[in-house]
């Protein structure tokens, strides 16, 4: 019997508010669970434009805690309606002056599994991230869903293998990356860095990009969201690079066992020798 998910993810064009943005994201879930998905996953801070384009304190009212934010509380709701597991990105306010790039994973039945807090921020023109956020300090968790172990990488982490590695050793079948880049920024390396993480860490990895321009900068959001299988092989075609899209793909898990057991790369690490990778 073959152990096969069906995924969803959503690239979103910026509506003006959170409101419609949130509500928009419920329909493309309930059109996904229509089609069958068990779990989605959004963009990066998926509730918000993309501010970080601008370094401004007023920015800092799209944060909310998590889990017991107004985002979470309802898109827990949304899974117990949809029965989906949902990677949830939001700008999370732990306390005051304690500001996190986070994703909150929830369970098919609702249930609040935990959050990742993205380690790497970037400090480049239109992505002003670390006047924002503070660097992740909760580790790489691989959550234990109703689909399998599902992890979380977001946006400019993708660029650090490290992390990567870490899923994979925490026992990931399945990585959402949301993520902001921009066209002009790094589109060249969109179809190549997460195809190669899914190769050489052996997972199913959902790439997710926003699309269009926003309110608060030049920077033009390209879309082209994917799946990728372990062997670094899109599943199904890529999304657009100027629309909205709503991308489901089943995902043939049992292509994770049939990879590792013939290149077999878990085997041959060395972390006997890797001491040197950690030095500052």
């Amino acid at each position: 019997m073959t152990n096969v998910v069906r995924a969803a993810l959503v690239q979103a064009t910026w509506t003006g508010d959170t409101e419609s943005m949130i509500a928009k994201h419920e329909e493309h879930a309930r059109e996904a669970a229509r089609q069958g998905a068990k779990v989605i996953g959004f963009q990066e801070v998926f509730n918000a434009p993309y501010f970080c384009q601008v370094q401004e304190a007023e920015h800092y009212r799209w944060a909310e805690p998590v889990p017991d934010g107004p985002t979470v509380l309802r898109m827990r709701d949304l899974a117990r309606e949809t029965g989906m597991v949902i990677v949830v990105p939001v700008f999370e306010v732990e306390d005051s002056g304690f500001y996190y790039n986070t994703a909150a994973v929830i369970d098919a039945d609702g249930t609040y599994l935990g959050k990742y807090r993205k380690h790497h921020i970037p400090q480049v023109k239109g992505f002003w991230e670390k006047y924002y956020f503070r660097p992740g300090n909760a580790g790489w968790p691989v959550f234990d869903t109703a689909v399998g172990k599902v992890g979380v990488y977001i946006c400019y982490d993708r660029h650090f293998p490290e992390g990567w590695r870490q899923l994979g050793l925490g026992g990931a079948q399945l990585v959402y990356n949301p993520s902001a880049t921009s066209r002009g920024l790094s589109a060249y390396l969109w179809q190549l860095e997460q195809p190669a993480a899914a190769v050489a860490n052996e997972y199913f990895i959902a790439a997710i990009n926003r699309v269009g321009q926003e309110e608060y900068g030049d920077n033009d959001f390209y879309g082209t969201s994917y799946f990728v299988n372990p062997r670094g092989q899109f599943v199904g075609d890529v999304a657009s690079d100027k629309a909205e899209e709503l991308v489901v793909r089943d995902l043939d898990f049992d292509l994770i066992d049939e990879v590792r057991q013939q290149w077999a790369f878990y085997r041959d690490r060395r972390p006997d020798a890797y001491e040197g990778l950690v030095q500052p």
